[in-house]
Protein backbone atom coordinates (compact mmCIF):
# COMPACT_ATOMS: atom_id res chain seq x y z
CA UNK A 1 0.00 0.00 0.00
CA UNK A 2 0.98 3.73 -0.58
CA UNK A 3 1.51 4.79 3.39
CA UNK A 4 1.71 8.73 4.22
CA UNK A 5 3.96 9.00 7.41
CA UNK A 6 3.23 12.10 9.50
CA UNK A 7 6.05 13.51 11.67
CA UNK A 8 7.47 16.38 13.69
CA UNK A 9 4.13 18.71 14.73
CA UNK A 10 4.42 21.67 16.42
CA UNK A 11 4.91 20.70 20.35
CA UNK A 12 8.66 20.31 22.03
CA UNK A 13 8.41 16.58 20.67
CA UNK A 14 9.10 17.82 16.86
CA UNK A 15 12.69 16.45 16.74
CA UNK A 16 11.79 13.07 18.64
CA UNK A 17 9.18 12.55 16.05
CA UNK A 18 11.06 13.02 13.15
CA UNK A 19 13.44 10.86 14.10
CA UNK A 20 10.25 7.93 14.90
CA UNK A 21 8.74 8.92 11.47
CA UNK A 22 12.36 8.25 9.62
CA UNK A 23 12.46 5.10 11.31
CA UNK A 24 8.85 4.01 10.46
CA UNK A 25 9.41 5.00 7.17
CA UNK A 26 11.94 2.49 7.08
CA UNK A 27 10.35 -0.51 9.00
CA UNK A 28 6.93 0.11 6.13
CA UNK A 29 9.73 0.63 3.29
CA UNK A 30 11.43 -2.91 4.24
CA UNK A 31 8.05 -4.66 4.42
CA UNK A 32 7.16 -3.45 0.88
CA UNK A 33 5.06 -0.71 1.25
CA UNK A 34 5.24 2.84 -0.78
CA UNK A 35 6.37 5.60 1.89
CA UNK A 36 5.90 9.45 1.44
CA UNK A 37 6.89 11.59 3.87
CA UNK A 38 4.67 14.24 4.85
CA UNK A 39 6.45 16.76 7.59
CA UNK A 40 4.76 19.04 9.69
CA UNK A 41 6.48 21.82 10.71
CA UNK A 42 6.99 23.58 13.92
CA UNK A 43 4.63 26.43 12.59
CA UNK A 44 2.22 23.83 11.53
CA UNK A 45 2.17 23.55 8.01
CA UNK A 46 2.45 20.61 5.87
CA UNK A 47 5.08 19.66 3.75
CA UNK A 48 6.65 17.28 1.13
CA UNK A 49 9.79 17.34 0.62
CA UNK A 50 10.05 20.85 1.36
CA UNK A 51 7.48 22.21 -0.74
CA UNK A 52 3.96 23.15 0.89
CA UNK A 53 1.23 20.60 1.17
CA UNK A 54 -2.51 21.46 0.28
CA UNK A 55 -5.41 19.37 1.40
CA UNK A 56 -9.15 18.90 0.90
CA UNK A 57 -11.86 17.60 2.69
CA UNK A 58 -12.76 14.26 1.18
CA UNK A 59 -9.61 14.38 -1.31
CA UNK A 60 -7.92 12.29 0.76
CA UNK A 61 -3.86 12.79 1.15
CA UNK A 62 -1.50 12.58 -1.16
CA UNK A 63 -3.07 9.16 -2.70
CA UNK A 64 -2.14 7.30 -0.05
CA UNK A 65 -4.34 4.14 1.28
CA UNK A 66 -3.25 4.72 5.06
CA UNK A 67 -1.63 7.90 6.58
CA UNK A 68 0.77 7.02 9.49
CA UNK A 69 0.90 9.57 12.18
CA UNK A 70 3.97 9.42 14.22
CA UNK A 71 3.36 13.00 16.52
CA UNK A 72 3.85 13.05 19.57
CA UNK A 73 2.03 15.61 21.91
CA UNK A 74 -0.30 18.41 21.21
CA UNK A 75 -1.38 18.84 17.78
CA UNK A 76 -0.63 15.69 16.95
CA UNK A 77 -1.58 12.97 19.43
CA UNK A 78 -4.79 14.95 21.23
CA UNK A 79 -7.26 14.36 18.48
CA UNK A 80 -6.95 17.52 15.93
CA UNK A 81 -4.32 15.79 13.19
CA UNK A 82 -6.78 12.71 13.48
CA UNK A 83 -9.77 14.97 12.97
CA UNK A 84 -8.47 16.57 10.31
CA UNK A 85 -7.66 13.06 8.75
CA UNK A 86 -11.11 11.93 9.30
CA UNK A 87 -12.30 14.79 7.28
CA UNK A 88 -9.61 14.31 4.32
CA UNK A 89 -11.33 10.52 4.41
CA UNK A 90 -8.32 8.21 4.80
CA UNK A 91 -7.82 5.06 7.12
CA UNK A 92 -5.14 6.14 9.94
CA UNK A 93 -3.11 4.46 12.22
CA UNK A 94 -3.71 4.73 15.89
CA UNK A 95 -6.66 6.21 17.79
CA UNK A 96 -9.93 7.90 17.50
CA UNK A 97 -10.52 11.68 17.71
CA UNK A 98 -12.26 10.55 21.04
CA UNK A 99 -9.24 8.14 22.26
CA UNK A 100 -6.56 10.51 21.78
CA UNK A 101 -8.47 13.62 23.62
CA UNK A 102 -9.16 11.16 26.61
CA UNK A 103 -5.99 9.68 26.56
CA UNK A 104 -3.37 12.96 26.33
CA UNK A 105 -5.76 14.89 29.94
CA UNK A 106 -4.24 12.88 32.40
CA UNK A 107 -7.26 14.50 34.59
CA UNK A 108 -9.60 13.14 32.11
CA UNK A 109 -8.03 10.08 31.82
CA UNK A 110 -8.12 9.03 35.20
CA UNK A 111 -11.28 10.34 36.06
CA UNK A 112 -12.26 7.08 33.50
CA UNK A 113 -10.06 4.87 34.97
CA UNK A 114 -11.46 5.55 38.79
CA UNK A 115 -14.95 5.66 37.05
CA UNK A 116 -14.03 1.76 35.90
CA UNK A 117 -12.68 0.91 39.55
CA UNK A 118 -9.01 0.80 38.04
CA UNK A 119 -5.78 0.71 40.71
CA UNK A 120 -4.03 4.10 40.25
CA UNK A 121 -1.77 6.51 42.44
CA UNK A 122 -4.03 8.99 44.04
CA UNK A 123 -4.47 12.60 42.38
CA UNK A 124 -6.63 15.87 42.22
CA UNK A 125 -6.92 19.11 40.16
CA UNK A 126 -5.69 22.21 41.21
CA UNK A 127 -7.98 24.25 41.63
CA UNK A 128 -10.56 22.15 42.54
CA UNK A 129 -12.41 22.94 45.77
CA UNK A 130 -10.56 21.17 48.47
CA UNK A 131 -7.86 20.30 46.19
CA UNK A 132 -4.72 22.00 48.35
CA UNK A 133 -5.80 20.25 51.62
CA UNK A 134 -6.19 16.86 49.53
CA UNK A 135 -2.61 17.50 47.51
CA UNK A 136 -0.99 17.86 51.58
CA UNK A 137 -2.56 14.84 52.63
CA UNK A 138 -1.12 12.49 50.04
CA UNK A 139 2.20 10.76 50.64
CA UNK A 140 5.07 12.93 49.23
CA UNK A 141 7.21 13.07 46.96
CA UNK A 142 3.89 14.51 44.78
CA UNK A 143 4.44 15.14 41.21
CA UNK A 144 2.49 18.26 39.83
CA UNK A 145 2.27 17.90 35.93
CA UNK A 146 0.23 20.11 32.92
CA UNK A 147 -2.57 17.91 32.68
CA UNK A 148 -2.33 17.82 28.31
CA UNK A 149 1.44 17.68 27.97
CA UNK A 150 3.90 14.03 27.60
CA UNK A 151 7.71 13.38 28.25
CA UNK A 152 8.02 15.08 31.25
CA UNK A 153 7.55 18.79 30.20
CA UNK A 154 6.57 21.00 33.10
CA UNK A 155 6.33 18.59 35.80
CA UNK A 156 8.02 19.33 39.18
CA UNK A 157 8.98 16.80 41.95
CA UNK A 158 7.90 18.34 44.91
CA UNK A 159 9.52 17.18 48.06
CA UNK A 160 8.11 19.36 50.48
CA UNK A 161 4.44 19.88 49.99
CA UNK A 162 3.96 23.15 52.22
CA UNK A 163 6.34 25.57 50.55
CA UNK A 164 7.06 23.98 47.20
CA UNK A 165 3.43 23.23 46.20
CA UNK A 166 2.43 26.57 45.25
CA UNK A 167 5.02 26.99 42.82
CA UNK A 168 5.15 24.03 41.26
CA UNK A 169 1.52 24.26 40.17
CA UNK A 170 2.28 27.90 38.81
CA UNK A 171 5.38 26.61 36.40
CA UNK A 172 3.25 23.63 35.19
CA UNK A 173 0.28 26.59 34.15
CA UNK A 174 2.80 27.75 31.81
CA UNK A 175 2.57 25.25 30.01
CA UNK A 176 -1.31 24.15 30.67
CA UNK A 177 -4.04 25.46 32.46
CA UNK A 178 -5.40 22.40 33.35
CA UNK A 179 -2.89 21.11 36.58
CA UNK A 180 -2.93 17.45 37.74
CA UNK A 181 -1.20 16.88 41.13
CA UNK A 182 -0.02 13.43 41.85
CA UNK A 183 0.72 11.33 44.87
CA UNK A 184 4.63 9.70 44.86
CA UNK A 185 4.11 5.92 44.05
CA UNK A 186 7.00 3.42 45.44
CA UNK A 187 8.26 0.87 43.10
CA UNK A 188 9.25 -0.31 40.08
CA UNK A 189 8.79 1.95 36.58
CA UNK A 190 7.19 -0.91 34.16
CA UNK A 191 5.85 -0.53 30.66
CA UNK A 192 3.44 -2.64 28.64
CA UNK A 193 2.74 -2.24 24.78
CA UNK A 194 -0.27 -2.93 23.13
CA UNK A 195 -1.35 -3.40 19.50
CA UNK A 196 -4.90 -4.26 17.71
CA UNK A 197 -8.77 -2.92 17.58
CA UNK A 198 -11.19 -4.33 19.51
CA UNK A 199 -9.14 -7.35 20.84
CA UNK A 200 -5.55 -6.01 22.06
CA UNK A 201 -2.38 -7.70 22.08
CA UNK A 202 0.12 -7.06 24.78
CA UNK A 203 3.75 -7.29 24.38
CA UNK A 204 6.11 -8.25 27.12
CA UNK A 205 6.52 -5.60 29.88
CA UNK A 206 9.79 -4.72 30.67
CA UNK A 207 10.93 -2.55 33.57
CA UNK A 208 12.35 0.96 33.18
CA UNK A 209 15.53 2.01 34.83
CA UNK A 210 16.53 5.69 35.03
CA UNK A 211 20.19 6.61 35.39
CA UNK A 212 18.94 9.55 37.22
CA UNK A 213 16.60 11.15 40.31
CA UNK A 214 13.50 10.64 38.03
CA UNK A 215 12.56 9.07 34.02
CA UNK A 216 13.14 12.80 32.80
CA UNK A 217 12.79 13.90 29.11
CA UNK A 218 16.75 13.44 29.23
CA UNK A 219 16.32 10.32 30.12
CA UNK A 220 13.90 8.88 27.94
CA UNK A 221 15.58 10.78 24.87
CA UNK A 222 19.52 10.99 25.90
CA UNK A 223 21.88 8.06 24.95
CA UNK A 224 22.88 5.87 28.25
CA UNK A 225 19.56 8.06 30.01
CA UNK A 226 17.92 4.62 30.79
CA UNK A 227 18.39 0.89 30.56
CA UNK A 228 14.83 -1.99 29.54
CA UNK A 229 15.04 -4.98 31.04
CA UNK A 230 12.51 -7.62 29.27
CA UNK A 231 10.73 -9.14 31.13
CA UNK A 232 10.33 -7.34 33.85
CA UNK A 233 11.95 -9.09 36.83
CA UNK A 234 8.50 -8.65 38.95
CA UNK A 235 7.50 -12.33 39.02
CA UNK A 236 4.74 -13.95 36.36
CA UNK A 237 1.59 -13.00 38.29
CA UNK A 238 2.82 -9.17 38.66
CA UNK A 239 3.63 -9.35 35.07
CA UNK A 240 0.18 -11.09 34.07
CA UNK A 241 -1.34 -8.92 35.82
CA UNK A 242 0.21 -5.98 34.48
CA UNK A 243 -0.80 -7.55 30.70
CA UNK A 244 -4.10 -7.54 31.58
CA UNK A 245 -3.98 -4.33 32.63
CA UNK A 246 -2.59 -2.61 29.73
CA UNK A 247 -5.55 -4.15 27.78
CA UNK A 248 -8.62 -3.29 30.06
CA UNK A 249 -7.04 0.68 30.16
CA UNK A 250 -6.64 0.15 25.93
CA UNK A 251 -10.53 -0.94 25.98
CA UNK A 252 -12.22 1.40 28.55
CA UNK A 253 -10.39 4.15 26.61
CA UNK A 254 -11.33 3.11 23.43
CA UNK A 255 -7.73 2.74 21.64
CA UNK A 256 -7.01 1.31 18.22
CA UNK A 257 -3.89 0.37 16.65
CA UNK A 258 -1.37 0.90 19.32
CA UNK A 259 -0.40 2.32 22.45
CA UNK A 260 1.85 1.91 25.26
CA UNK A 261 0.66 1.74 28.74
CA UNK A 262 3.11 2.81 32.44
CA UNK A 263 2.59 0.94 35.31
CA UNK A 264 4.34 1.43 38.86
CA UNK A 265 5.03 -2.38 40.69
CA UNK A 266 5.28 -2.64 44.45
CA UNK A 267 7.66 -5.11 45.59
CA UNK A 268 4.51 -7.22 47.03
CA UNK A 269 3.09 -6.98 43.00
CA UNK A 270 0.66 -4.67 43.61
CA UNK A 271 0.18 -2.98 40.07
CA UNK A 272 -0.93 1.09 39.53
CA UNK A 273 -1.65 2.40 36.68
CA UNK A 274 0.18 5.12 35.54
CA UNK A 275 -0.86 6.55 31.91
CA UNK A 276 -1.65 5.62 28.71
CA UNK A 277 0.45 7.22 25.67
CA UNK A 278 -1.39 6.43 22.05
CA UNK A 279 1.44 7.33 20.11
CA UNK A 280 4.60 6.55 21.92
CA UNK A 281 7.76 6.49 20.62
CA UNK A 282 8.62 4.67 17.37
CA UNK A 283 12.01 4.13 16.59
CA UNK A 284 13.85 1.12 16.17
CA UNK A 285 15.25 1.51 19.72
CA UNK A 286 12.29 3.06 21.64
CA UNK A 287 10.27 0.66 24.23
CA UNK A 288 7.52 0.14 22.20
CA UNK A 289 9.52 -1.30 19.76
CA UNK A 290 11.56 -3.47 21.52
CA UNK A 291 9.16 -4.89 23.94
CA UNK A 292 7.62 -6.06 20.82
CA UNK A 293 10.53 -7.12 19.43
CA UNK A 294 11.03 -9.13 22.98
CA UNK A 295 7.45 -10.61 22.53
CA UNK A 296 8.29 -12.29 18.99
CA UNK A 297 7.37 -9.02 16.38
CA UNK A 298 10.06 -7.53 14.67
CA UNK A 299 9.97 -4.21 14.06
CA UNK A 300 8.86 -4.21 9.99
CA UNK A 301 6.13 -6.42 10.72
CA UNK A 302 4.60 -4.56 13.58
CA UNK A 303 4.75 -1.14 11.07
CA UNK A 304 2.96 -3.47 8.30
CA UNK A 305 0.80 -4.72 11.18
CA UNK A 306 -0.61 -1.03 12.23
CA UNK A 307 -1.00 -0.72 8.58
CA UNK A 308 -3.45 -3.37 8.28
CA UNK A 309 -5.27 -2.59 11.75
CA UNK A 310 -5.86 1.06 10.32
CA UNK A 311 -7.80 -0.36 7.00
CA UNK A 312 -9.63 -2.96 9.15
CA UNK A 313 -10.58 -0.26 11.25
CA UNK A 314 -11.57 2.86 8.41
CA UNK A 315 -13.68 -0.75 6.59
CA UNK A 316 -16.07 -1.22 9.76
CA UNK A 317 -16.49 2.70 10.31
CA UNK A 318 -18.13 2.17 6.78
CA UNK A 319 -20.32 -0.52 7.78
CA UNK A 320 -22.51 1.91 9.80
CA UNK A 321 -24.74 4.95 8.54
CA UNK A 322 -24.41 8.40 9.57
Amino acid sequence: MRVAVLSGGRSSEHDVSLRSGAAVADGLAAAGHDVVAVRIERDGRWTVEGDELEVAPGRGLLGADVAFPVLHGPYGEDGTVQGALDVLGIAYVGPSVLAAAVCIDKLIFKRLLAFHGLPQVDFCAAGDEGWRERALAMEPPLWVKPSRLGSSVGISKVDDPERELDGAVESARRHDPRVIVEAGAEGREVECSVIGNADPETSLPGEIVAHGDWYDFEAKYEPGGMDLVVPAPIGEAANARVRELAAEVYRVTSCSGLARCDFFVGDAGEVLVNELNTIPGFTETSVFAKLFEATGIPYAQLCDRLVALAVERREREREYEF
